[in-house]
């Protein structure tokens, strides 16, 4: 009895000691270690990833497709050969996926200048251009449209003033960018008819100032990358030789 009270003293006093015990930090040391070439690197880890880095350097290496000549987003004014060039992409490769969905067709394309992130060199292509010339996540998205919300979107696209890569899409503007025609698959857009325009899920929220996409009425997610529709169709033609066009041009006289 006594050796139970005895313990019983002993585990109370301890008790009161943890709890009346405070612990205050009193100094922070800090460290650089600087990540480059100095570093040794792990024998271990790199043959563990060796057989995944050099298959992943296959894939991206593989030739897909020729380029008949270097693309950039700066040769143009209001349209670019490589803008052209992605724009028809993400047309020629999402619509038979749109219609086999929805039964209807991609009325038009538009994604932003800012998205191209490298040029097209002249010469083999793989996959890894892809990934230069696109290195965002963006997926191709359908956005059903007014003819009156398409009407904002093509004046958005006379004042920004910028190549912004458009397909099926046709804005011929004037001397002060005003509009003077705009049509869509070579007919007058029509305020009252329902378009369905692809585009980025970047833009579709608001990218690039793109507001004119937050009224829309319906939106079809088809969770393909734009990168991938690159690749798909650089492995689906033989040469790239992309054009400036008269998809979207200035009349100064």
């Amino acid at each position: 009895m006594r050796f139970t009270y005895l313990m019983f003293l002993l585990y109370f006093f301890l008790f009161l000691n943890c709890k009346s015990k405070k612990h205050h930090l009193s100094k922070i040391s800090v460290s650089q270690i600087s990540i480059d070439n100095s570093l040794e690197p792990n024998a271990d880890v790199e043959n563990f990833i060796k057989p995944y880095r050099d298959y992943i350097n296959t894939e991206l290496d593989s030739i897909l497709t020729y380029s008949a000549n270097t693309y950039s987003k700066t040769d143009g004014f209001l349209n670019t050969a490589i803008g052209n060039y992605m724009a028809d992409v993400v047309y020629d490769q999402a619509n038979p996926i749109f219609k086999t969905w929805s039964g209807h067709e991609i009325d038009m394309v538009l994604l932003n200048h800012g998205g191209i992130r490298a040029i097209v060199p002249q010469g083999p292509i793989s996959a890894r251009h892809a990934y230069e010339l696109m290195p965002f996540e963006n997926t191709i998205v359908i956005v059903a449209l007014k003819g009156s919300q398409v009407n904002n979107l093509t004046t958005y696209l006379a004042k920004n003033k910028i190549a912004h890569p458009i397909s099926k899409l046709q804005l011929i503007l004037n001397a002060n960018f005003n509009i003077i025609e705009a049509k869509i698959k070579g007919r007058t857009v029509n305020p009252k008819k329902t378009y369905y325009v692809a585009t980025s899920d970047y833009l579709l929220n608001g990218g690039d100032n793109m507001t004119f996409f937050k009224a829309h009425d319906t939106v079809y997610e088809t969770r393909y990358k734009i990168r991938n529709a690159l690749i798909d169709n650089f492995k689906k033609v033989d040469t790239i030789n992309p054009e400036i066009d008269l998809r979207l041009i200035q009349i100064k006289d």
